[in-house]
């Protein structure tokens, strides 16, 4: 057995243990692999109009180049890409499970051409602030990077349109995804500072180079 399929079955047990935990997703009497099951026809979800910042992005991306803006080493330094969702009234637990399951499992298959992964690590959780600030929002996901470059190479359209330089698995998962989904909210940045407790005072430690 190989590495990648230990990987494989041992992330999608943890993120189904998480589920059931939270009280979202119980374990089926059966079940098929849920990598195998086809990808759901539905396009992402779409926005009536093109955001500023999608389009300072775009105008980057074409300046610079989609090689040089989805290279590995362009704008070396973490960036956290938070992606918060809201499920449809009509997604089962169980299809929500697949979606989270399928998202956490980006860490393994978002790869480049060559085989290096794109992402560092994903993170997910469920609401359960009591400020009411969600905004109806139910579980979150946070994924890191290791510069701006696997980001968007990670995040592919609307920024990025062209095949060569998008990430297959993502866009895959947002086509599978998008049925289930209501509400959207992304929020990325490059990490400026940490600041960390030390003593009686507090450490900063600026971490984003750019070029």
């Amino acid at each position: 057995m190989t590495v990648s399929a230990i990987f494989s079955r041992r992330a999608v047990y943890g993120a189904t243990l998480a589920l059931c935990a939270a009280g979202l997703y119980q374990f089926p009497t059966a079940k098929a692999d849920p990598y195998s099951l086809p990808i759901a026809s539905s396009g992402p979800v779409k926005t009536d109009t093109v955001s500023p910042a999608t389009l300072s992005a775009q105008q980057l991306a074409k300046q610079v180049g989609y090689a040089q803006f989805t290279a590995p080493d362009w704008r070396v330094g973490p960036v956290r890409h938070m992606v918060m969702f809201r499920y449809t009234k009509e997604a089962t637990t169980a299809q929500r499970a697949e979606v989270s399951g399928r998202f956490l499992h980006l860490v393994q298959d978002s790869r480049r051409a060559d085989g290096k992964p794109v992402v560092v690590s994903i993170e997910t959780g469920f609401q359960n602030s009591g400020e009411g600030a969600d905004a109806g929002l139910q579980q979150a996901f946070l994924v890191t990077f290791r510069s701006e470059g696997d980001r968007n190479y990670y995040v592919g359209k609307p920024v990025v349109t062209d095949v060569a330089f998008i990430d297959p698995a993502h866009e895959a998962f947002k086509e599978f995804a998008a049925p289930y989904l209501e509400k959207i909210v992304v929020f990325d940045y490059p990490v400026a500072a940490v600041v960390t407790p030390e003593g009686t005072g507090a450490k900063t430690k600026k971490t984003h180079k750019t070029r």
